[in-house]
């Protein structure tokens, strides 16, 4: 069972089954204090912003154009950690991926 290491929204750290395939979304928007991803998954809102551990987001696949557009916009933008995680698939070679719950914005 592949995992996703989280520091929700409240600051409380959880460890959570990641579902390989699909984005990084949809194993967290279910989580208490998880991420809100009031569009779907549409890249379009913003609300599952979440922050990468470094050494993590180094092995991610580079933003597009779209994702980092709305990222940008945000007060709480980290240009090395910050990313969508509707826009992040999630895969068996992120098996204990460690990230954090950005703030609302």
């Amino acid at each position: 069972m592949p995992i996703i290491n989280v520091i929700d929204s409240e600051g409380e750290e959880h460890t959570v089954e990641g579902q390989v395939g699909l984005s990084l979304m949809e194993s967290l928007r279910d989580l208490d204090n998880g991420v809100l991803a009031l569009c779907g998954g549409m890249c379009s809102c913003a609300t599952c912003h979440c922050y990468i551990e470094e050494s993590w987001a180094s092995t991610l696949e580079e933003r597009q154009d779209d994702e980092l557009e709305l990222l940008e916009d945000l007060e709480s933008f980290r240009d090395d950690q910050s990313r969508l995680t509707c826009q992040v698939e999630f895969t068996e070679d992120l098996d204990g991926i460690r990230l954090e719950i950005a703030p609302d914005e």
